[in-house]
């Protein structure tokens, strides 16, 4: 599109160039040659009032050398023959006594070509017995042409510029036109090879411009869907597991028996299919999929709405719960069903992986520009909290799907927050999550480890449940 506007333009130009440039030189040249011999005839009228008077031969060639054209050996005065007298050509004639004789015999002026080049101004003029004497004035080709090849190469210069400039305007149009189509073109193309980032910027003329709108706003659209798609299979599958995590205890006290066993190979099957379900949908969620700019929840209310819950279960098995925190509004940057998720798989660990009557803590602290949720127990804790954090990468080992603090750790970092794990004060283990409210990098408490910590979250992006 842009070399085929360059085309047309370039073709417009150039035939209103010619169509003005050629007609013009035309019209230079003629002019030119106009003047030449108007500024001869106005030589060869000089010596009309001599003839006039006069044929004497001395008296005409003085008059003749006292000219401009006669003292540059241009000019020649052909007198006929009057009376007994013979003809008397006076300077240097170039046309011939033919050419002469034709402009003696029609009465007015006339040019002739000159052998040699240049032409030859015949004007003929009265004497005083009624015989015509004729005045031959030389214009060489020089004087006829004279400014006309510069005239030819000052409209030649203007009209390429002319085109050049046409040229270079319509590049420039065509680069305008081009470029935002082409970026629309590529943008599309990396949106269907599944880079859901492609946006394109909305520049160029009102109709692209609204092309790039309606096409971002359709990829915003997709990324949305695709993230919410993604979100309620991973999240989803894994809330099954709370209710799995109490199938699970639940059938700890069947006792023996070939249906006890049934029953815990049922319950474990279908953990370790919820467990696929939740991997393959997690390894396929997008970065920015935790809740998006905007999204927020009031944190204090969102883990009593859990604890309520997980509360009924730790009276079945004999846990003290204390709660800490949650007395007032916690406003945080994550969507509410991000947090319960994450909540969720918090507690799950601790009813998994610590014995009955084991009792657990949550604590809300609003540290001003970041928020910090402390999930304590008093099981045995955990020896080794690097590897469990890396255990993400280790498959299905001790049942786990090493997603639990995956999801935790999603939640902290989507607003520049982290997950640590240390020894509780209840004797166990400690989940912090530092969660910020201006998108800054964790800090608080336990930041002279954050570098280690960050590093180590960017070497294993995977994390498990304890």
């Amino acid at each position: 599109m842009r070399w085929a506007l360059v085309k047309v333009c370039l073709a417009v130009t150039a035939m209103v160039v010619v169509a003005f440039a050629v007609p013009l030189g035309l019209v230079v040249q003629e002019m030119a040659s106009d003047r030449a011999f108007s500024n001869a005839e106005r030589q060869a009228a000089t010596i009309g009032p001599t003839l006039s008077i006069t044929t004497d031969p001395v008296q005409l060639r003085k008059a003749v050398e006292s000219t401009q054209m006669g003292a540059a050996r241009r000019m020649a005065v052909h007198v006929p023959a009057i009376g007994d007298s013979a003809p008397v050509s006076i300077g240097e004639g170039r046309a011939g006594e033919r050419a002469v004789a034709e402009t003696r015999r029609m009465g007015r002026a006339t040019t002739a070509k000159v052998s040699g080049g240049g032409s030859a101004l015949l004007q003929p003029t009265a004497l005083g017995s009624g015989d015509i004497a004729v005045v031959e004035v030389f214009v060489p080709e020089s004087e006829v042409s004279n400014g006309v090849a510069t005239a030819w190469l000052v409209l030649a210069g203007v009209g390429l510029a002319l085109i050049v400039g046409s040229v270079a305007v319509a590049d420039r149009l065509g680069a305008r036109l081009v470029r935002p189509a082409e970026r629309l073109a590529d943008a599309a193309h990396q949106l269907g090879e599944g880079r859901l980032g492609a946006r394109v910027p909305e520049a160029g003329p009102k109709e692209l411009r609204s092309a790039a709108l309606a096409f971002n706003a359709m990829a915003d659209q997709v990324v949305e869907l695709l993230a919410n798609e993604r979100e309620l299979a991973a999240d989803l599958s894994h809330r099954l597991r709370t209710p799995l995590t109490v199938l699970r205890l639940n059938t700890a006290s069947l006792g023996d028996g070939p249906a006890a066993e049934q029953t815990r190979a049922a319950v474990e099957q279908l953990e370790r299919e919820v467990d696929t379900i939740i991997r393959t949908a997690r390894e396929q969620r997008p970065a920015n999929g935790l809740g998006g700019a905007g999204a927020g929840c009031d944190a204090s209310e969102v883990i009593r709405d859990r604890m309520d819950f997980w509360s009924a279960l730790a009276e079945d098995e004999g846990r003290e719960v204390r709660l800490a925190g949650v007395d007032r509004t916690v406003r945080i940057p994550v969507a509410r069903p991000e947090l319960a998720a994450a909540l969720d798989a918090m507690l799950g660990n601790v009813f998994r992986h610590t014995p009955e009557g084991t009792p657990f803590a949550v604590d809300v602290h609003d540290a001003g520009d970041a928020v910090i949720v402390l999930v304590s127990d008093a099981g045995p804790g955990i020896s080794d909290p690097d590897a469990a954090l890396r255990r993400g990468n280790d498959g299905d080992r001790d049942g786990s799907t090493g997603l639990g603090l995956d999801i935790v750790r999603r939640v902290a970092e989507s607003t520049g927050g982290d997950v640590r794990l240390g020894r509780s004060v209840l004797g166990g283990t400690e989940v912090r999550v530092w969660i910020g409210l201006d998108g800054r990098s964790a800090g608080g408490p336990g930041a002279g480890r954050t570098g280690r910590g960050r590093r180590g979250n960017r070497r294993n992006r995977g994390r498990a449940t304890p």
